[in-house]
């Protein structure tokens, strides 16, 4: 069995397995409103209203952690899953957290206006301002909403990511303030040891490998790697290359392809973490990034000083040429997006046919050219530069059909902006190639 079928039924189980595990665990955590309701609390209408909020409360806070769970960056869960996949359903899960505790709010209110026979907006003003624990649950929640609020596409294109990135990360303490109205209110935990130890133990967890595996992971490494940056190279307007030295970097265990978060020690930018590929194969003593200045982060990386101390987490990522079944290989990229591609090149298989497919609005912006051409000339690659606007270049069925004519024999891989990725697989899949072998790597994907 090659390692691509082995890597796919990796895959697959870790996938099961995890739906399998949050399944028991949202049954346990229903099962602790079902197993503390009165039949008092079900025989009247106020009362299976505000069940069904505390249910709501429960479910959703659940959600919530399930959703830091998924990007807690713990090793074996990200290497039996999926990075992409678990990026893909902490964003879907994410809404339905929030809309179950908005409901939450609304029902619960709704519940006890009706038992107090008051209006809904007094009763309403009575919990926030009265009830135990509520005013830290209450910010919580408006933090929880407008992180939530933020992530949509549409208002998410309209702020930088360092500003997005800030405000997302009000989501873990909106979680953290919620904690104390949950476990010393709630109906369904006091008096109920075994209940209270089920949700502690699911916000130690969750909290404990949020710090070991996103901080002080990276911070061990960076001290036994001793992580510093060598160099910064201008590679073109906008674009450097950041070369990054240490010790024993093999030890990482990191492919071409993979990427990691950086967090760069200066005084402005120390606690922003930022996902950028490996530009080139890594090596013992050396790993570069390149980056183009798509805002106040990237800007700000030109002027990085040799020797500043630098953390990584990672490395994350399956976009590897270990994923390869076919020895017929298409590398797409647009931008610079070609990056993790180029680092792919240095280690695609002797022997193997490789064509690479570069997409850029300008010759100016063909980022690392000089690097490809001598690439090809070791590995007998051929790359096919397009330059110019999309409809000299649709890469569609057709016209990719023509530029590559074996391209439903070929592993795909493609990295670049979210549309390049959508075009370049229905193109592929119109050609015949399997989703097995197409391998992108969007770069929505990187920023959680």
């Amino acid at each position: 069995m090659s390692a691509s079928h082995r890597d796919q039924r990796r895959l697959q189980r870790g996938g099961d397995l995890s739906a399998l595990f949050v399944g028991l665990g949202l049954g346990i955590t229903i099962a602790i409103q079902v197993s503390t309701t009165s039949s008092h609390d079900l025989s009247s209408a106020a009362g299976l209203v505000t069940i069904a909020g505390r249910l709501c409360a429960l479910s959703g806070t659940y959600f919530a952690l399930v959703g830091l769970l998924m990007v807690a960056r713990i090793p074996w869960v990200e290497h039996s899953v999926g990075h992409d996949r678990l990026v893909t359903w902490h964003r879907k899960l994410g809404p339905w957290s929030l809309y179950l505790i908005g409901l939450h709010v609304i029902l619960v209110v709704l519940g006890y206006s009706m038992n107090d026979k008051l209006p809904y907006y007094r009763e309403l003003w009575n919990l926030i301002t009265t009830y135990p624990w509520m005013l830290p649950a209450t910010a919580g929640f408006v933090l929880m909403v407008m992180a939530g609020v933020t992530s949509y596409k549409k208002a998410r294109a309209h702020m930088s990511y360092e500003t997005w990135w800030i405000i997302h990360l009000y989501t873990y303490l909106a979680v953290a303030l919620s904690f104390t109205h949950q476990i010393l209110t709630g109906v369904m935990f006091i008096g109920h040891p075994i209940n209270k130890a089920w949700w502690i133990g699911l916000y130690v967890f969750v909290g404990g490998s949020m710090v070991a595996w996103r901080f002080f992971l990276p911070l061990f490494r960076s001290i036994r790697h001793q992580l510093v940056v060598d160099r910064v190279v201008v590679e073109g307007p906008g674009v450097v290359s950041i070369h990054i030295k240490g010790r024993k970097l093999n030890k990482i265990g990191a492919q071409g392809g993979q990427f990691f978060g950086w967090r760069f020690l200066t005084q402005n930018f120390w606690y922003q973490s930022h996902p950028y590929s490996l530009s080139a194969a890594p090596h013992d003593k050396l790993m570069r990034i390149t980056v183009k200045d798509l805002g106040d982060h990237s800007r700000s990386l030109a002027n990085l000083k040799r020797g500043t101390r630098v953390l990584a987490e990672g490395p994350y990522g399956i976009f590897t040429v270990d994923r390869a079944i076919s020895k017929n290989v298409l590398l797409v990229g647009g931008g610079v997006g070609i990056t993790p591609l180029r680092a792919l090149l240095e280690e695609v298989p002797r022997g193997s046919s490789v064509d690479v497919i570069y997409r850029a609005a300008k010759a100016e912006d063909l980022v690392l050219k000089k690097e490809l051409d001598y690439l090809a000339e070791q590995t007998g690659a051929r790359i096919h530069y397009m330059v110019g606007p999309r409809d000299q270049f649709p890469l569609t069925p057709n016209h990719l059909s023509k530029i590559i004519p074996n391209v439903a024999k070929c592993d795909v891989f493609v990295c670049g902006p979210e549309a390049l990725v959508h075009r370049i697989r229905h193109s592929v899949e119109a050609l015949g190639v399997p989703s097995s072998r197409f391998h992108d790597e969007a770069f929505a994907f990187h920023s959680v």
